[in-house]
């Protein structure tokens, strides 16, 4: 049974930092994808970031426009792990922020679709105060 448990969330002034952390079990993802979605209260959930195996030419990296140049998405295989560094946050970065798995992606369009991941997380909320 694959398994996606969040870790991280917390309460933040605006212009900190948090980090949050995603760890799978089950199956490993080392050669799929694993993203991080957002869903602010009375609003649908929204992409924020995705990593997917590229093949030999490593991962390769997908972010929203609302937080690109200000988030780093990592994983680490050894641990089947994934990582969302948020720098400089927001108010509007309030959100429950979910973790998600699935396939390989080829484009930025479907590492923005929900349909496209298999596995979801509880969710971890990130508060950010003005």
């Amino acid at each position: 049974q694959v398994q996606l448990v969040e870790s991280g969330g917390g309460l933040v002034q605006a212009g900190g930092s948090l980090r949050l952390s995603c760890a799978a079990s089950g199956r490993t993802f080392s050669r799929d994808a694993m993203g991080w979605f957002r869903q602010a209260p009375g609003k649908e959930p929204d992409f924020v970031a995705a990593i997917t195996w590229s093949g030999w030419s490593g991962d390769t990296t997908y972010y929203a426009y609302s937080v690109k140049g200000r988030s780093a998405i990592s994983r680490d295989n050894a641990k089947n792990t994934v990582y969302l560094q948020m720098h400089n946050l927001k108010p509007e970065d309030t959100a429950v922020y979910y973790c998600a798995a699935g396939e390989k992606l080829a484009t930025t369009s479907q590492a923005m679709s929900r349909a496209r991941y298999d596995y979801w997380g509880q969710g971890t909320q990130v508060t950010v105060s003005s």
